[in-house]
């Protein structure tokens, strides 16, 4: 019987030391997947080197735009902060998880989903959870404000590149829980104030326009926010996460700085 309990016991310690992986020696994306409600759904995760992390790692949940949905767990870290992420995978401190969203399908039809693999990755790799950050574009930068409004608590950091609270043309996209209300910007910046935000558009944007960045950060810092950052690229036009992310240097001192209290 002693011999059976000290089994056991060892089974469920290997099994608890088999759920953490170690960092690699060099950055590396991999593909992990998730099972919702018996659905299996794909994603990618950047895991940094390990030399390049004191402590633990920060977590960067990424959003990508409409032309990246789909099922192929490619395309979602090909435009956006991937390419970022990979040119600088030696030194990158953060892991980074890259669901993709179905054809046809919103993020806010999604959380779900993207919630389950931030978990399961931060999980798996040892992330910090009090430095989670959430990030994406166009599509994506709907979804920031979505998610961010879904789980207030959950982010140390938010930057919206390109997005919005509600689009005219294509109301799928609108962030839960603003339909109806007088002042939507208004109404998302006061349950956001306390979350660091920094803000990305092109003024020239015509597909996503930047009147909805301008706005929301008019009211956040009439909110009285914490920290609300807006940067408007004068030339760019829809692409304004390039300049956002591969171009804007303070941007990543700024976010690897984020840390809940």
């Amino acid at each position: 019987m002693r011999a059976l309990l000290l089994l056991l016991a060892m089974t469920i310690l290997s099994a608890g030391c088999a759920s953490m992986s170690p960092l690699p020696a060099r950055g590396a994306f991999l593909e992990r997947e998730v099972l919702v409600d018996g659905t299996t759904h794909r994603y990618q995760v950047f895991v940094p080197a390990r030399a390049s992390v004191q402590g633990k790692p920060a977590v960067i949940l990424f959003l990508h735009g409409s032309g990246e949905r789909g099922n192929d767990n490619r395309k979602q870290a090909m435009v956006g902060l991937g390419p970022y992420v990979r040119t600088h995978a030696g030194t990158f401190p953060a892991i980074v998880v890259f669901p993709q969203a179905p054809d046809d399908s919103e993020w806010n039809q999604f959380a779900d989903v993207a919630f389950a693999q931030l978990d399961a990755a931060t999980q798996e790799f040892g992330g910090d959870i009090d430095r989670t950050i959430l990030t994406g574009l166009s599509m994506g930068g709907y979804g920031v404000w979505d998610y961010a409004m879904r789980a207030p608590t959950r982010f140390a950091a938010l930057v919206p590149v390109c997005g919005g609270l509600v689009h005219p043309r294509r109301p799928s996209m609108d962030v839960t829980g603003v339909a109806g209300k007088d002042d939507p910007y208004a109404y998302v910046a006061e349950r956001l104030k306390d979350i660091p935000t920094w803000i990305f558009h092109g003024a020239q944007d015509d597909v996503v326009l930047p009147e909805y960045s301008r706005k929301m950060d008019a009211a956040l810092q009439a909110s009285g926010a914490k920290d609300a950052r807006f940067t408007e690229f004068p030339g760019a036009n829809h692409n304004s996460w390039d300049p956002a992310y591969s171009q804007t240097p303070a941007l990543w001192d700024w976010v690897f700085s984020q840390k809940h209290d």
